[in-house]
């Protein structure tokens, strides 16, 4: 049974707990500058710094933009092994189900599975990302087409790479636990030499589900180098393979506009028929020199090689009178990135107003393959769809037939952009700045001999005001856009009709509060407004065709904290209000109605607590208020409230354990949805035991 009203048990229960433990004793960190943030950008669950929203090492405090730096310390407490795990902590952002073959991030009511970044350097093709060789993960929310072009509409996520350094790291990590989880990550490193440090990180898993038929394989190696080749000149060359095998899970169907009544574990359709496998190959390399007059330049390079293939049976239509429908189909995409970026830095001052000016330019170019068969259904004549019952919805489909999409896309990306931070004075700053890109595809429809190229040239401005009334304190005002060329997030979404569609158009104001209460804690909060038009969206009375959605408004409020309370208690978590509205209707969406998957109410809360040296613990609260499915509304998915818990031992100087427990109280609950037929529900309790050994 679902929870009734989960925020304000999710409330009750964060305020009661009791500020619960720690593994490791706490440690101080001293007071980060500015230019210090690149280097000490999280002290525990505190975010410090960030250079990914201004491109300089600003600290959060200074930026006008609302910034979630979620840190190594967070992710190993909460045992976080993918992007969803991540950002549970984080307001204002969640996960979408992505069809059970790919992260698809829901920023202030903008689900995205494009807006994804490595080091800066966009990540953008379709698949589950692992953490295994990942410092930190940048949450950045709000428009933001100066720093990244096209894109993030509502925010974008930024993976940092750990990066080789002469400090030695040493450590395996073991963890095993519910549903057949094994999971071994390998971290060494440290200097090579007194100008050359090395570094690799390696992962395996093997695990089960809840889910019938459902599990996963995966396997990742991430060597570095990081070469100081002068005492001005800094090199860092990094690698990886990743691949991740699993099956396509697109959960359960509705009925009657909710859910349907089923067992959790029910797979709706055919799990041994709906594999899918992803291999990255990435390689990167960075070099930063800086000049004895203060000039910074740096230049990075990303080529990244993919290899996607999925195959799915799967629920595709509500459960009416006791049967259903199934469909199928397989898809495989092959890309290849280039992406290199260069940035100038200057420092200066005009009388006693000091400038930080930023100049960049961005070349970059993604070749795409993508192909689809769809499936047909031998019991059914060859037809692609089949009705079964409910109570045993599992068919056997044949994937022998022709392709029923063949596109290539070359997609040719030129950027330039320059930014300014004025400081006027110690109270006042001002940022200023915009962003060309030119973006321009050659598109080529095989299947239905339709070829195009479309270039898109676009302008993407922003403007901030900073107030800083006292050091610890700063008040902002932000202005921001983006847009989003209509080949869409995975550049396959031109044809015949929509090549002719303007690019989707968003516009970002931000009103927004920081405070350092000391040198371990922040709190921030922030109002905003965001207007998106020319959204193409799949037509909900014929999922074959797109349509233009216009005048997307979504306002909200996000309040955040991160950070000690006290030397053994630490926080992180949040608030956020979301009142979203598509106010100009289009084919079975009426104006008015909600965007998909966007809670009115979402609250997370974490707590951290140290005994001792030796023992501690933690609870954590996740809720949601109840949402829709899609963007016309019909089905609902209930409002639920989760509490998780960990318990640390530091056994010896060596060791450390750790058991982390999800769905404390065994809630009964759905997770997400990639639409009103593909509902996943949530895992009953499971536990995960993890020993982490230092040599």
């Amino acid at each position: 049974m679902f929870l009734k009203s989960p925020l304000a048990q999710a409330v009750a229960l964060a305020l009661s707990a009791s500020p619960v433990l720690a593994a490791e004793a706490p440690k101080t960190l001293p007071a980060v500058s500015i230019t210090a943030a690149a280097e000490l950008p999280t002290d525990g669950y505190q975010g410090v710094g960030s250079s990914s929203s201004l491109k300089t090492n600003t600290a959060l405090k200074d930026t006008p933009q609302s910034i979630s730096v979620i840190s190594r310390t967070q992710l190993d407490d909460q045992s976080a092994q993918s992007l969803a795990d991540a950002v549970k902590y984080t307001p204002g952002v969640s996960f979408a189900q992505g069809e059970g073959n790919r992260d698809a991030a829901i920023i202030r009511g903008n689900t995205t599975t494009g807006d994804f970044y490595v080091d800066g350097l966009r990540d953008d093709v379709q698949y589950y990302r692992d953490l295994y060789n990942i410092d930190r993960v940048e949450v950045l929310r709000g428009a933001n087409g100066l720093a990244f072009g096209r894109g993030g509409n509502g925010g974008v996520i930024n993976r940092v790479q750990k990066e080789a350094g002469w400090s030695p790291v040493r450590e395996l990590t073991l963890s095993g636990g519910s549903f057949g989880h094994a999971r071994g990550a390998l971290d060494i490193g440290g200097g090579l030499s007194e100008r050359v440090a090395g570094r690799v990180n390696v992962v395996t898993e093997q695990s089960d589900s809840f889910r019938d038929g459902v599990d996963l394989r995966r396997n990742g190696l991430s060597p570095t180098l990081t070469i100081q080749a002068t005492d001005a000149t800094k090199i860092v060359l990094g690698a990886e393979y990743f691949n991740d095998k699993r099956v396509t899970d697109r959960g359960i169907p509705s009925q009657n506009g909710k859910p349907f009544a089923t067992d959790e574990s029910t797979f709706f359709g055919n799990a041994a028929q709906s594999p899918t496998e992803t291999t990255v190959t990435a390689l990167n390399a960075s070099i930063e020199h800086r000049f004895d007059n203060g000039v910074v330049v740096s230049n990075k390079t990303r080529f990244a090689d993919y290899d996607k293939y999925y195959q799915n049976v799967y629920a595709n239509s509500a459960v009416t009178a006791g049967n259903l429908n199934l469909a199928a189909y397989r898809e495989d995409t092959q890309r290849q990135n280039l992406f290199n970026q260069t940035d100038a830095i200057f420092n200066f001052t005009t009388g006693k107003v000091k400038h930080q000016l930023v100049t960049g330019i961005e070349l970059a170019r993604q070749d795409s393959e993508n192909f689809r068969i769809n499936g047909v259904f031998p019991a059914n004549a060859n037809t692609t769809s089949i009705s079964v019952s409910a109570a045993n919805p599992i068919a056997t489909a044949d994937f022998s037939g022709p392709r029923a999409r063949d596109r290539d896309t070359v997609v040719s990306t030129v950027s330039i952009y320059a930014q300014d931070q004025i400081a006027i004075n110690e109270q006042w700053d001002v940022i200023v700045g915009v962003r060309r890109d030119r973006f321009k595809t050659d598109f080529d429809d095989v299947r239905n001999n339709f070829q195009a190229t479309v270039t898109d040239t676009e302008l993407s401005p922003r403007a901030a005001l900073i107030y800083k009334p006292r050091q610890d304190v700063s008040l902002y005002a932000s202005y921001s856009q983006a847009f989003q060329p209509q080949a869409g997030d995975q550049l396959t979404g031109l044809d015949a009709r929509t090549s002719n569609f303007v690019p989707e158009e968003s516009v970002n104001h931000e009103l927004g509060a920081k405070w350092d209460v000391n040198e371990r804690l922040s709190v921030n909060a922030a109002l905003y407004r965001t207007v998106r038009d020319n959204i193409a969206a799949t037509d909900p009375l014929d999922n074959q065709r797109r349509i233009l959605i216009d005048n997307t408004v979504v306002k909200g409020v996000e309040l955040g904290v991160q950070g000690r309370i006290t030397s053994k208690w630490q926080v992180v978590g949040g608030y956020a209000y979301a009142d979203s509205a598509i106010k100009e209707g289009q084919r079975g969406i009426a104006a008015g109605n909600e965007t998909s998957q966007t809670p009115r109410h979402s609250f997370s809360l974490w707590n951290r607590y140290d005994l001792n040296e030796t023992y501690g613990a933690a609870l954590g609260v996740v809720s949601r208020s109840e949402m829709f499915a899609l963007d016309n509304n019909s089905v609902v998915l209930p409002g639920y409230a989760r509490v998780d818990a960990a318990f640390y031992m530091q056994a010896s100087k060596d060791l450390r354990l750790q058991l982390n427990v999800e769905n404390l109280l065994n809630s009964d609950y759905v997770l997400s949805a990639h639409n009103n037929n593909n509902i996943s529900p949530g895992s009953p309790t499971n536990a995960r035991v993890t020993a982490v050994y230092s040599f």
